[in-house]
This record gives structure tokens, sequence and C-alpha cells, in this order.
């Protein structure tokens, strides 16, 4: 964005994608051929946002977020965490147009700052990392109903209804034990397109497929262990070795390709959609996402813009971030409505909260929904260098100091 490279670099934000299917246009909105920008920003982000989804329903299921004793002091540190920056926001920017972007600061970028306390190694202790863990999952829900209450369009009811429709439908096909995932596939497609033409934010879309979605199987953990036993008794017999090479007999095969399908039972939708788009997002949507809107034109920021919007957002990531986070938690610790965890100390407890600066993506995603207008490019420029800035400053600061409190051995805390 800041080279000669410029022009070329706009055009491909605004080419626009064709793709037909059966006559139908999938990319199109309002009559539109969609551009690459807002493909990614409204179809891949919304396979983000699935992903997401599900993470949520597992912790909501089976990890810190499955009671309310578990759940409680990452939500009142979420809750810290969300309101604080926004506060910050606003003693700077309280005026519109700059005030439409008060949610910037509220997001915690889970895999960056995840990324950041795993470059630590095993000195950090297991609390720390499913705290953070299970606050920025509280944060992604507070960034969600964000997105569908504000920055949503005008409301369109009869395709908002059928795609409500379609949610129901994929509760009943998980109740009626279908775990093929083939017709959720196709159904969270159409929930999508239909969400797209609704007014509400297609991501939005994403997270209710995954949220609808079967997450346990039927399958008795006992009968299964019987099952496998038998199956691999059979694998027992001597198999024939070629050039060194082993060469499995017709019933080993049969077995493994037995054991696969019975062991493929046990994992439900969610678990299996986790496992398989993970690496797509993580290695080429949000690289591509960080590429399409990462962009920011360094020319012209006067030393006013700077000490405006850019000063806002940096100050809510860091140090609002942390204050919330840290605050809410010593608060809801001294009257006693919870305890910390083994292993979050007080020392360790403020650098984990300046990690929770982190906000890159979701900020992004939010910043660009803030100030999508042709007028408001300045704004959005100016926004994403606050989000630089305080991503930065959050993760570098976070580490030091994080590491400074933990042993120096490699022995976990």
């Amino acid at each position: 964005a800041n080279t000669g490279a410029s022009g070329l670099y706009n055009a491909f934000l605004n080419f626009p994608v064709y793709v037909s299917v059966g006559g139908i246009e999938l990319f199109a909105h309002s009559g539109h051929t969609m551009t690459v920008s807002q493909v990614v920003n409204d179809a891949l982000m919304a396979i983000f946002f699935f992903l997401v989804g599900l993470e949520i329903k597992q912790e909501l299921l089976v990890g810190e977020l499955s009671s309310p004793k578990k759940a409680l002091l990452p939500i009142i540190a979420a809750f810290g965490g969300m309101i604080v920056p926004v506060l910050f926001f606003f003693a700077i920017c309280h005026q519109q147009p700059e005030s439409m972007g008060a949610a910037i600061p509220m997001a915690t970028d889970i895999a960056f700052a995840l990324a950041v306390l795993a470059s630590l190694g095993e000195r950090v202790p297991k609390s720390l990392r499913v705290f953070l863990a299970a606050l920025a999952v509280v944060d992604d829900i507070g960034g969600i109903i964000v997105i569908a209450i504000f920055y949503s369009t005008h409301v369109s009811w009869l395709p908002l209804g059928i795609g409500i429709a379609l949610l129901g439908l994929i509760l009943l096909l998980g109740r009626a034990r279908i775990h093929t995932l083939e017709p959720y596939l196709i159904i969270g497609v159409a929930v999508w397109a239909l969400f797209l033409h609704s007014g509400i934010h297609p991501t939005i879309a994403g997270v209710l497929t995954a949220l609808c979605l079967p997450a346990g199987t039927k399958v008795h953990i006992g009968h299964l262990a019987e099952r496998l036993s038998e199956l691999t008794s059979h694998l027992s017999t001597k198999a024939v070795e070629s050039n060194g090479a082993l060469v499995l007999s017709h019933e080993q095969l049969e077995s493994i390709q037995k054991i696969r399908t019975t062991a493929a039972r046990a994992i439900s939708p969610v678990q299996t959609l986790e496992h398989a788009i993970a690496p797509c997002v993580n290695y080429f949507i949000l690289p591509l996402f960080a590429f399409v809107n990462a962009g920011v034109a360094f020319g012209g920021f006067s030393s006013e813009a700077l000490l405006g919007l850019p000063a806002a957002i940096f100050l809510g990531l860091f140090p609002g971030k942390a204050i919330g986070i840290s605050l809410f938690t010593w608060l809801a610790v001294k009257l006693r409505i919870c305890s910390l965890p083994e292993g979050l100390t007080v020392h360790r407890l403020l650098p984990l909260s300046v990690l929770g600066g982190i906000g890159f993506t979701v900020s992004l995603f939010i910043a660009n929904l803030s100030y999508d207008a042709p007028d408001l490019v300045s704004l959005l420029n100016e926004a994403k260098l606050g989000i630089f800035a305080g991503t930065i400053a959050s993760g570098l600061i976070g580490y030091f100091w994080l590491r400074s409190t933990l042993p120096k051995d490699d022995a976990a805390a």
C-alpha cells in the first residue's frame, strides 16, 4: 500500500469474483458481483467465524465454559476486557464518525495471543493457557453479538426467516442422528447466502450454523472399546514383507478399514469439522484476510490525526484491555465471587492480561465494518494504525513481562 505497486494492490482488491453454480451467481449482492475484498470479508471470514462457533460450542460442552463455576471467572474478566477499552476509546473519540469504531479495541485475537503464550514453552502453567483461551472465547462471543446488533444493515425478514428455518433443520438432522457432513455443509452455505441478502452480517451465519451442529454421538464408549479390541485382534496374524515393506493381508486390510469406520462414528460433526477446516483457516484464510485488510497508506498522517482515532484504539488495546481484565478479575477474587486457578498468581495475571490486547484479526474486521464507506477511508487507515500499534505493544510487553515471572528452568510451574 506504500509502494509503487499500490495501484496493482488496489486493483486486486476491487477485482470482481464471478462464480456461477447452476446459473446462479454465488458471489453477488444487491445485483452486483462481489469483489475480492468483499469475498474475503463476507464469505471466507464466515468460515473463520464458523470455526470460532465450533470452538465456542466445544468450550460450552466440555471446556472451561462447561459449568457456571468454571465459566464465571473468564466471563467476568472478558467483560472487563470489553467495557474498559470502550471507555478509553470514548474518552478520546466520542463524536461521529470516529465513535462508530468504539468496538474495535474490544477484541482479542485468540490465535495470536495463544501463539505468543506458546512461544514461552512448557514453563507456562496450563492454567494460564486455559484462562486466556476461555477469556478469548467469551471475547469472541461479545464481538459476535456486537457485529450482529450494530453492524447489520436494514433487515429483510423473508430471507432471514428462511435462514432461521434452515438452522432449525440442522438441529432436527442432529436429533435424527445424521452425522454425515454433506447435508450440514449444503444447508450452511444456503444459510450464509440468505443471511447475506437479509442484511444480517453473513459471518453471523457461520457462527449460528456451527452452534446448531450436533456435538455428540450416541456411541457407547464401552461398546466402542470392545469393538475396537475385537477388530485389532485380527491384526495379530503375520503380515507379508516385500523388499522390507509391509504388505497387509486381505483380512488385515478389512480390519483396518472397519477400525477407521468404527472410530469415525465416535467423532461428532463439530469435532470432525473443527479439525478439518482449522488448517485452511489458519494457513490460508487468515493470511489472505491480513493481506487484503492490513494495507495502510502511511502518507498524510498529521500529528492531530495520530492523537485522535489511532490513539483511542491504541489505548483501548494497551493498556485498556489489560486494566479491564486484571481489574475485574481482582475484584471478583476480592469479593470472593471466584478464586484464581492454581498457577495464575496476581503477578502473572497482569502480564497475561496485557496479552489480551492482541486484537489483530477481529479488530481489523470490526474496523472494516465501522468505516465501510468511500469517505471514511482515511479513518479506516487511522484505525488500522492504532490496531497494529496496540497489538504489537501488547504482544511484546506481555511476552517479556510474563517471561520474567516464570521459572528459569523448563519445568511447568
